[in-house]
């Protein structure tokens, strides 16, 4: 299978071993009943096998809609999956599962999500402090809060449950690019100038400086935006970027190297249900930023699709 028939939002992909694994959302139910997640893998991020399922739900898991955003971190000896669910009489929320290979199978290792039970959370990453502490980066969407906020909570260090209060890094209404989602009423209902979060990736450069990747809607539809800590930690005061990172309908990635060393942004594009696929774009490393290079992309790393 080749990467541009793929189609899933949210990639995400681990390298481990010499070897990419993808995750994402499925497309086909990301609005409706879920009930799993897919593992793809590859020697040189054009040539996959799969869709290799890593996690099912046979009945006994407490969600059964909005599987979104997997994201698989090797821990201790172990793979850990962080993923947003959902279900009819629960509050959306990010729980983490556990297996002994990338491509599962996975089982809960939580009990039930570790972001706040009585929030809709969603897109939860990890990041570890300079001391190895682990922190989820989360989304507090907007049906709590209409400004959007992006929020930390710390974690045990077994990954199963968050520790003292979460904490707002900042809202998504006090970014310069950022608009109300247009379409609020018509999609979920909410009267009024919504903001929504998702897709945080946090990344610290060689001159210390951390960043977070972030997106949200923009004047020209789904955008990838960037905000900074103003300590180098996650729990500073954040500033954003005046400049999208990305603004061309694409979004919810992350940062990863590849086996040359090469510094790749994996997101998805377009931002249009059931036409998703995974998009790899190089990223030059500044001391104070990041910079997208989407021309460059088709003949890095084989895309095989247009902008």
């Amino acid at each position: 299978m080749k990467t541009n028939e793929i189609n899933i939002r949210d990639p995400y992909i681990l390298h481990h071993q010499d070897k990419y694994y993808l995750y994402g959302t499925r497309s086909a139910t990301t609005w409706g009943l879920a009930d799993g997640f897919d593992c793809y893998v590859s020697d040189d991020m054009e040539n996959w096998e799969g869709p290799i399922e890593i996690f099912h739900n046979n009945g006994e898991f407490w969600a059964d809609r909005n599987y979104w955003a997997p994201e698989c971190y090797y821990y201790r000896g172990s793979f850990y999956l962080v993923a947003t669910f959902n279900a009819e009489d629960k509050n959306m929320g990010t729980q983490i599962l556990i297996a002994d290979l990338p491509t599962g199978p996975f089982k809960p290792h939580s009990d039930g999500p570790v972001t706040p039970k009585g929030w809709n959370c969603l897109d939860g990453t990890l990041y570890f402090g300079a001391d190895g502490t682990p922190y989820m980066i989360f989304g507090h969407s907007f049906e709590d809060n209409p400004n959007g906020e992006m929020c930390m909570a710390e974690l045990s260090p077994d990954l199963k449950m968050a520790i003292g209060e979460p904490k707002c890094l900042f809202k998504a209404s006090t970014a310069p690019w950022t608009v109300p989602v247009p379409f609020a009423k018509q999609a979920f209902g909410i009267d009024g100038d919504v903001y929504f979060v998702d897709g945080p990736c946090l990344y610290k450069n060689k001159s210390g400086i951390l960043l977070m990747l972030w997106s949200s809607w923009g004047q020209t539809g789904y955008t990838v935006g960037i905000a900074i800590s103003d300590n180098g930690e996650v729990d500073g005061n954040w500033r954003h970027q005046e400049v999208p990172f990305y603004s061309e309908n694409g979004g919810h990635g992350m940062l990863f190297r590849d086996k040359e060393n090469n510094m790749l942004f994996a997101m998805h594009y377009p931002n249009d249900l059931y036409k998703e696929r995974p998009r790899f774009i190089k990223v030059k490393e500044t001391n104070t930023t990041l910079t997208a290079f989407t021309e460059e992309i088709e003949v890095a790393v084989g895309q095989g699709t247009s902008k």
